[in-house]
């Protein structure tokens, strides 16, 4: 049986455009990509906010799926969180063209009862006072991880270093890993993170994949020391919209170690490979397309492809 999984973040409506094409306000935010990724390994427990404006087609799209979405506060007269962004060349950056944080900006989130029992909490992208706000409402969680990035860095940092001596993991890209340490070597950059309190870290490098890191210790849980797993990103021919990629493969590792029910560096190592592998589906179409057409079967046969790739005799 799987461990009960939370996630706590964004649900927006959002415009992107690429050189592919672009959408108008289309199913997006960090906590709506996690989850619809997650729910392919496990039942995710969703807690977020929209406004009065949110289409109900949207909600069924997550209400069709094994996410929980009691946690998701509608503001009467309110108006949903509204990101427009564009992407050039390579794709490797998204470029924020208008904010609208409208509800989401002041958002409290106020977990039900029923989800203070999380087994596994993910805190999304978000300031470090409402993460620890978050994580003051779960009783006792076998794993929680947060995730961050530069903004926080630069104006909360003191408050996410505080954070960090309170959470089992963090997952960060590699710019951020830098800024937060004032390291350039992204393995001196984790081990300074390692010593800030976090049993693991995981460093997204975009296109190039990811590098985990960890305490060692005995290999049903992950203590002192120090382990290193760098996983390549999968061979992706095509790339219309890299939008919630990172979202996306957070939400592959914790489905994944909530399946499984066990964090040793090995299920994370492999659940970072998950993680990879429906982050390199999310970026084959616009906004969840791609996802929401997605079956495990498919999952499954691109990580026997990964797994392959990355055998050498």
């Amino acid at each position: 049986m799987a461990l009960s999984l939370l996630v706590v973040g964004s649900v927006a409506l959002d415009s992107v455009r690429t050189p592919h094409g672009k959408v108008e306000d289309v199913l997006g935010g960090s906590a709506v990509y996690f989850s619809v990724a997650a729910s392919f390994f496990a039942p995710v427990r969703l807690v977020g906010v929209v406004g009065e404006d949110f289409p109900g087609a949207l909600r069924q799209v997550l209400e069709g799926r094994r996410i929980d979405t009691a946690g998701l506060e509608v503001v009467k007269g309110g108006q949903t969180f509204r990101w427009r962004g564009s992407y050039e060349g390579a794709m490797n950056e998204a470029r924020t063209d208008e904010v609208q944080l409208n509800v989401f900006g002041d958002f409290r989130p106020a977990l039900p009862k029923a989800f203070r029992d999380s087994q596994l909490v993910f805190l999304a992208n978000g300031s470090p006072a409402t993460q620890m706000a978050v994580l003051a409402q779960v009783e006792k969680p076998d794993l929680v991880v947060a995730d961050t990035m530069n903004l926080w860095i630069e104006t909360a940092r003191d408050a996410l270093v505080e954070l960090l001596g309170k959470v089992d993991g963090l997952v960060l890209n590699d710019a951020e890993a830098r800024m937060l340490t004032g390291e350039a070597n992204l393995i001196r950059a984790g081990e300074r993170i390692l010593a800030m309190g976090p049993k693991f870290v995981v460093v997204k490098k975009g296109e190039h994949g990811a590098l985990v890191l960890a305490h060692d210790g005995p290999r049903e849980s992950i203590a002192e020391g120090r382990l290193v797993c760098p996983l390549p990103g999968f061979p992706c021919p095509v790339v219309r919209d890299p939008t919630g990629a990172g979202d996306s493969f957070a939400g592959g590792i914790m489905g994944y170690l909530a399946r499984e029910g066990r964090q040793d560096f090995a299920h994370l190592r492999r659940a970072t490979a998950y993680g990879t592998v429906v982050a390199s589906f999310t970026v084959e179409d616009f906004s969840l397309r791609r996802l929401e057409r997605l079956r495990v079967e498919e999952i499954e046969g691109r990580m026997k492809q990964y797994s392959d790739m990355l055998r050498v005799e």
